[in-house]
This record gives structure tokens, sequence and C-alpha cells, in this order.
């Protein structure tokens, strides 16, 4: 067994354990320890689920055995699901594996921060295995999540001691005084966290048809922790076309900790074999525009809308007349261009103060503040691959399929003068090629080329001469429901680009107001503005499938908008 420690996202130190075979190995197991716990309660389990030509990995959790950070504290259980996405990176680059060699095994609240990797970064992993998924926690007290937002609201983020005693997680009663005697477990938890997992596992749940992987779900008899009814509404509504759920009689919560664990280590080895025994998937994924999980939401968004949405449309309307942004997007759309530059800016306007208060609140929707992290994601990517590039001794040559105007490319590079670069920004709409011209000249930046363009023209893109070494499509493909004009544009930019040259592509997998803007908003052609999801499966299944492989990815705390960076394969 060897101990190590890797740096994540954010430098922060994560503690994880090895345990690799004699000869060479073929796949990898990681495992997601439950709350409060760490990467070594796992130790008594690793032959039993182990194998031949298997690596096993398992880490601590930021805040939590080993690892560095604050004892049952993190900002924010996204950042933990981050962490399980540079830990996996981690795995694959440090010991030479690819996400298709790898499954994951975990437990509680760590099975819930793995469904949320794979919903929202992707990986395709060979399946995972979810145990007691903590997707509903027993709280007992009524009203306790409400109770917990107020007083977190008031006094900060606070701490909450488990109240579950070591004989109500196991049977085993050695095991249950090993939980109770072992220092690195720490039996508390912070508010943001717990709230956190609510609000996640919500959006896991009801959401849980984007993910794919196969999966397979145990369940314990007897729970006094989690409700698992959860996990059956989960496992329901998984994507996966190969799934199981079983429920193991006479198990407390503690599943691989149990009197029979060796059950439940059957049960996910028997389905880890047979998952690395057939192919890998994915596929399919290239036609979810004609029919699947998400066509099946959007065809729904089409249908003709009730009495109430109308009612809502005409506040919206009442409500245009003092604000500038609902004006803006009467008139304009409010996916057009001009508007996503209003939302970058974020700065309320309107007629009288009350409509400059209208004008905020719509500013500050939750969609919005998901489309303002993005262009932060944005611009982050944008100034590492730029000094990366120009580090190596690279030209910065930059390409902007759909610019719009082009706000975070230009001010990126007005941020960076030093560095030599060009960029071309393309656009469609001569309101939004007047907008950057006018946005360039502002911020004094001269090395920039607009010019109209179709970013679904394949071989105009492909035209382009000299080759770029950064191309961009930032936020059109949530705007086209499908598959076929994406997949024209990235053959394009993909021809555009220098060999290892980078893109930077946005998808939306989740939003929690899609119905309401189906129902309520008109687009930039004065339709209803109805989008069809790509999940980030299916984003990603597109772009590896026009020559790229995904490198890195950020996306915001509520799972709506990601930012993701793929590199070229030589052809």
């Amino acid at each position: 067994m060897i101990e190590a420690t890797m740096a994540s996202w954010d430098q922060m130190q994560l503690f994880y354990r090895a345990w690799l075979p004699v000869g060479a190995a073929r796949r990898a197991v990681l495992l997601f320890h439950r709350g409060h716990e760490h990467s070594g309660r796992w130790e008594e389990i690793i032959d039993a689920l182990a194998g031949p030509e298997t690596a096993v990995f398992a880490w601590d959790q930021r805040g939590h055995g080993k690892s560095a950070g604050q004892r049952g504290h993190a900002e924010s259980l996204a950042g933990v699901v981050r962490d399980a996405e540079a830990f996996a990176r981690h795995v694959c680059s440090a010991y030479g594996f690819a996400f298709e060699d790898m499954f994951v095994i975990a437990h509680s609240v760590g099975a819930v921060i793995a469904a949320a990797w794979v919903h929202d970064y992707a990986p395709p992993l060979r399946g995972m295995a979810l145990a007691a998924p903590a997707f509903r926690v027993k709280l007992y007290v009524p009203l306790a999540v409400p109770f917990l937002r107020l007083k977190q609201k008031l006094l900060g983020v606070g701490f909450i001691k488990s109240y579950v005693k070591p004989g109500m997680l196991t049977h085993d009663h050695q095991q249950a005084e090993k939980y109770a005697a072992d220092p690195l477990i720490f039996r508390q938890i912070a508010t943001n966290i717990l709230l956190d997992l609510h609000d996640i596992s919500r959006r896991l749940v009801a959401d849980a048809g984007a993910i794919v992987v196969p999966t397979l779900i145990l369940a314990a008899g007897t729970d006094w922790v989690v409700e698992t009814g959860a996990a059956r509404e989960f496992f329901e509504r998984l994507g996966s076309p190969i799934k199981q759920f079983t429920v193991l009689k006479g198990f407390y919560h503690a599943i691989f900790h149990e009197r029979n664990r060796h059950e439940a280590v059957a049960l996910t080895r028997t389905f880890m074999d047979e998952c690395f025994a057939a192919p890998s998937g994915g596929a399919g994924l290239l036609t979810a525009d004609r029919g699947g999980y998400t066509r099946t939401e959007y065809d729904l968004l089409r249908a003709p809308a009730g009495r109430r949405w109308a009612l809502m449309r005409a506040g919206l309307r009442v409500g245009g007349r003092a604000s500038y942004g609902l004006r803006l997007g009467g008139d304009a759309g409010f996916d057009s261009g001009v508007m996503l530059d209003y939302v970058y800016e974020n700065r309320p306007r309107g007629f009288t103060t009350l409509g400059r208060l209208i004008d905020r609140k719509y500013l500050n929707s939750i969609g919005w503040r998901g489309i303002r992290q993005r262009r932060a994601h944005l611009q982050a990517e944008l100034r590492q691959i730029i000094a990366e590039l120009h580090g190596a001794g690279r030209p910065v040559r930059v390409l902007d399929a759909a610019s719009g105007p082009g706000r975070y490319l230009l001010e990126t590079l007005a941020a960076m003068p030093d560095i030599p670069s060009h960029a071309i920004l393309r656009d469609n709409k001569p309101e939004n090629l007047d907008a950057a011209r006018r946005l360039a000249a502002q911020l004094g930046v001269v090395n920039v080329t607009v010019e109209a363009g179709n970013a679904f023209d394949t071989a105009a893109l492909a035209a382009i001469e000299p080759r770029v070494t950064i191309a961009i499509v930032s936020g059109l493909f949530e705007l086209i429901p499908e598959n076929t004009p994406v997949a024209a544009c990235l053959a394009g930019l993909a021809d555009a680009l220098e060999p290892d040259g980078l893109l930077i592509y946005t998808c939306q997998p989740w939003h929690p107001q899609l119905e309401f803007i189906a129902r309520t908003l008109i687009n930039r052609d004065g339709r209803p503005w109805i989008m069809r999801r790509r999940t980030q499966a299916e984003m990603d299944a597109l772009v590896r499938h026009a020559g790229f492989e995904k490198v890195r990815q950020e996306i915001d705390c509520w799972g709506m908008f990601s930012v993701a960076v793929a590199r070229r394969r030589p052809h």
C-alpha cells in the first residue's frame, strides 16, 4: 500500500492511499468514503474488491482523514466534487489509466459526490457502485433544512454533530468499536455542506436521466441515516441502460462494515467485472437530439402552454416598460448577443427607482448569475492558455466562432497587453459585430479582426489561415437543438486549429428555470426561447467525435454552465 498526496484544483493537498498489483494493472477502482470517515476505512475489504490486474485508489476528502482543510468543512460541496475530478485526473496522469479503465465505489455522502461528479463532469467511466447514497438524509427534526438556512444566514456557517451512534451503523460490534475509537473520524459536519448535500441531491434525483454510466445501487434494509426511497427514485430515473438496485436485508447504513459485508462486496465485484467485460458505451449520445432523455423534455416544452404562463408573460411585459433588461430582451431576444453583453455588464437600469429594482432582480436571477460565472471561468481558462502558449514559445492566435460582442475575449486581451496575440471575432449578426468593434476601440485592443461568419460553415472555418492555436465556441451550442450543425462547427474548428491546439467550449447540462424560460421569454428570432439541454456526457461525446480530447473543465456551483478545454488530437 502506498500513501501519497496530490495538489487539487486550488492547491489543497489531498491525501490518498493506493494498492497496486504486483504486475501491470489494466483497470483502476476509485473509492469514495462516507461522511465523517477517511480512506483507511476501506482497507479491510481491498483484497476482496480488487482482484488481479487491478489498482485501487482511495482518497480523503478535504477536511477529512489526513487531507488538508478544516475538519468537516469545505467552502462548498461543489468544490469537493471538483476535488473528485482532480483526483481522478491525477490517477490517470500519474498511473497511466484512462477514464474508460475506471470503476468507482462510493458510500453515503461519497456516493452523492461520485454521482455529482459523473453528472457534472461526465467522465466516461466503466461503471460505478453507490452504497446507501445520501440523497436524502434523515434529519428527524421537522423543518430542519429551512431552519438551518435561516441560522446560517444570520449566524454564518456552523457545525452539527452526528446523532448516529456506532451501533446504528453496523451490527458488527467490533466494527462499531473501531469506528468509535478511530481518531481520524470527525463526527461533525459544516452546515453549508449539509445544505449543499440537500440541494445537489435534489438536482441529481431530478436529473438522473442525464447519467448513462452503468450503475449499481446497494441500499441497506434498515437505514437510520438516509431514506432509501430517494435512492430508489434516483435509480428509476437513471439514464443508464445497465443498472441494478439491490436492498441488503438486515443491513444498517455502513454496508461495507456490516456483519455480512461479504454479500455487498460480492455484488459489487460481480457488477464491476461485468462492466469491465462489456464494451465501453457513449456512441448513442451522438444522436441524442433525435430521441432520448433531453429530446423528450424538449418536445414537452414545445407543447402548448397553460393560462398561468400567459399571465406571467403579461406580467413580464408590464415589467418591461420600466426595466431596461426586460425591454431589451423583448426587443432583441433574451438569448441575443446584446442581451448577453448587458448581463455581463450587470449594471441595473430602468425607468424610475422601481424599474431599476425590477432590473436588479432580473439581472440577479439564477440563470444570469450562472452566465456571469461562466464568463469568469472562460476568462480564467483564456488567461491560463494564453500564458501557457506564450511560455512555450507558441503563437497566440484566437478564433471565436460566434463571438457576439466578444466582451470576455476582448477584456482578456486588454488585460494581457505584453503577450503578442491576434484574435478573430466572427458572428452572423451585424449589431454584434458593431458592438465588438466599439468595445475593442474602447478597450484599446488593436490586434483583433472582426468579421462576418457562419459558425456552422465547416469549409469556411477550415479555410482560416494561418491556423489558430485557440478556438472558442461559447454559448452557441446551447441555442441549437440539433447535433448536425454542432458537429459541423466542431469539425471546422478542428481543421482551423494547429495540431495540439486547444478548444474552449461551453455546455448547459442543467437549468432550474427551463420551463419558465420556454413559456415566457422569446429568443433572438422572436419565437419562444425553448432549449434542448445537452448533458455534459453528450457534449463531450460530440467533442471527442470531432477529434478532440478533453483535458479539464469548470462548472458553477449550481451545475448549470460548464466551460471545458479540449486538445485537438493529431489526425
